[in-house]
């Protein structure tokens, strides 16, 4: 497989990693939309919200409550959260993952 996000899973290529567990990554954003950006990626490699089985839906609860807990630890006091799908809708890596997006906001729409 080709996917950014699964090599950085994998160590094999290099990432500023936030937070990781078992289940799930945290990494900073490479071209950050807010001063705190970072990308909550599940391990699981999904292609998108399109593709996401009802099996799978505990991975969006662990990225939501992992946002929680990120933004709790950088002391935000209010954030967004921001899931892209598909390329027509901005998701330009195609793995899911979710954007915490916390400070100033350059344009959240645009993400």
């Amino acid at each position: 497989m080709n996917c950014v996000f699964c090599k950085i899973i994998n160590k094999k290529i290099p990432a500023n990693i936030v937070y990781e567990d078992k289940k799930t990554i945290a990494i900073y954003d490479i071209k950050p939309k807010a001063e705190i950006h970072i990308l909550i990626i599940p391990k699981k490699h999904i292609k998108s919200i399109i593709t996401l089985k009802e099996k799978d839906k505990e991975i969006i609860t662990n990225l939501i409550f992992t946002a929680k807990k990120i933004a709790k630890e950088k002391k935000l006091k209010g954030y967004k959260l921001i899931f892209n799908v598909e390329k027509k809708g901005g998701q330009i890596i195609s793995h899911l993952h979710l954007h915490l997006l916390g400070g100033k906001i350059e344009n959240p729409l645009n993400i």
